[in-house]
């Protein structure tokens, strides 16, 4: 008995902890250009939509169809545009045209979908300057809403801001509460804000009415999504205290939490006070992180798989987006990780940084079954299928409604019972070996 208890001792953490087995596949692109990206073996990575600029994140239209948004570049402009993904091919796992359903967008990152009371659904777009929505059709290619309602304003001076100009983008995400929520980031690297919706998630109805601030302190919160009865967002520490931290952060954002820009900072998850600008009252109420991960890895999209059937690499995780430092000689990020509260990051796609070159920069990740998704590349303008072998995706499904009716329902993320029971039994046996002893 006793080596028994001693074998799972020794068993069960590389069970929770072990990193997976990538292997090198090629990716060939329709410019002839190839390289190879690393995943497990069971998964296959397809190229599925190309020839885009920056793109960014994703929606589904209630006909089901896949929206994306698209920055056109680095800079301050307003050129950007939003696609409607078409021509979806299961077996191949490509798409066979872009839409372009609206131009001229101010640095369009996010757009979502919302059905009200009445049954009309709308078209939600975050802008640098504004959040508008529009009146949407199923099936339409161009908006035929010609009058879009602004509903919110924010800091639009962009990159030229006497602070220095930072943080271009705004996300949307809807709660199973009925309420929708826009992320702000900060106007510095470092200072103390004069304008109170910067460096938040602000929370308003629908409509824009009842709008405030959700939670503050967020240097820039740009991957956000509601699951179960919680919101989570990713969020991009400070760039002045070393390469190796603060944090790039991940939390379940609580109501009226200050998660402590530019007071107090992350390093391994641990709450530290900046030396420069200080706090009255330190940095004691301030929220430590659901996650993290390694400083400078820019951590944007995010999806949580929660399904019966996903493989076990992948159920009760999230998947993240580490876009990676604009300096790629720091090296972190670049790559698509698997992340579960308490447990050591695993790698799930990596090869975006070779040799000093980079060959892509993952942002957003969007679920699309079980056993698949789909992620952008904004340095490329490149969307990626990811499926398990075998598998064959389908897209432009109206949702039915008894699924919307169980993610309402739906209970926060959390890791599976079965990796809590392991850890139980880790416990049990090494308190056990003990009294034996």
């Amino acid at each position: 008995m006793f080596k028994l208890l001693v074998l799972l001792a020794i068993i069960l953490p590389v069970e929770v902890f072990a990193q997976p087995k990538l292997v090198p596949q090629k990716v060939t692109l329709k410019n002839g250009k190839s390289f190879n990206l690393s995943l497990p073996a069971d998964f296959e990575i397809v190229p599925a939509a190309e020839g885009l600029k920056r793109i960014r994140f994703f929606a589904k239209a209630p006909d089901g169809r896949i929206f994306v948004t698209d920055m056109y570049n680095l800079a301050d402009n307003k050129r950007g545009t939003i696609y409607i993904l078409d021509g979806w091919d299961a077996k191949s796992g490509k798409f066979s045209k872009t839409v372009s359903y609206l131009t001229g967008l101010h640095n369009p990152n996010s757009v979502q979908f919302y059905r009200d009371a009445d049954g009309q659904d709308w078209l939600y777009i975050a802008e640098t300057g504004k959040l508008t929505r529009r009146k949407f059709k199923s099936g339409e290619e161009k908006p035929s809403d010609a009058n879009p309602q602004t509903l919110a304003t924010f800091p639009d001076y962009g990159l030229s801001y006497k602070y220095g100009g930072w943080h271009l983008t705004r996300t949307i995400a809807f709660g199973t509460n009925g309420k929708m929520y826009v992320s702000v980031g900060s106007s510095c690297n470092s200072c103390v804000e004069k304008e109170e919706v910067r460096a938040s998630v602000l929370e308003m109805n629908p409509d824009g009415s009842g709008q405030r601030v959700f939670a503050k302190g967020l240097r820039n919160a740009v991957g956000l999504r509601w699951f179960g009865k919680f919101l989570f967002a990713t969020n991009q520490g400070s760039d002045h205290l070393g390469l190796q931290k603060p944090d790039e952060t991940f939390y379940a954002v609580k109501d009226g939490a200050d998660y402590g820009w530019p007071y107090c900072h992350s390093s391994n998850g641990k709450i530290f006070a900046d030396p420069k600008i200080k706090q009255p009252g330190g940095c004691a109420n301030v929220t430590a992180p659901y996650s993290f991960f390694p400083a400078r890895s820019s951590a944007l999209g995010f999806d949580y798989f929660d399904d019966a059937d996903s493989p076990d690499l992948i159920r009760g995780a999230f998947l993240v987006s580490l876009h990676g430092s604009t300096n790629k000689d720091i090296g972190h990020g670049y790559k698509i990780v698997i992340m579960r509260k308490g447990e050591p990051l695993q790698d799930f796609v990596s090869g975006f940084l070779q040799n000093g070159k980079v060959l892509g920069r993952p942002c957003d990740v969007f679920k699309l079954d079980a056993n698949s998704f789909l992620f952008t590349d904004d340095y490329s303008g490149i969307v990626y299928l990811v499926r398990r072998s075998g598998t064959t995706p389908i897209i432009a499904e109206t949702v039915p409604k008894s699924d919307v009716t169980a993610a309402s329902n739906s209970q926060p993320p959390a890791p599976e019972k079965s990796r809590l029971c392991f850890s139980l039994a880790l416990v049990c046996a090494a308190f056990i070996a003990l009294v034996i002893k």
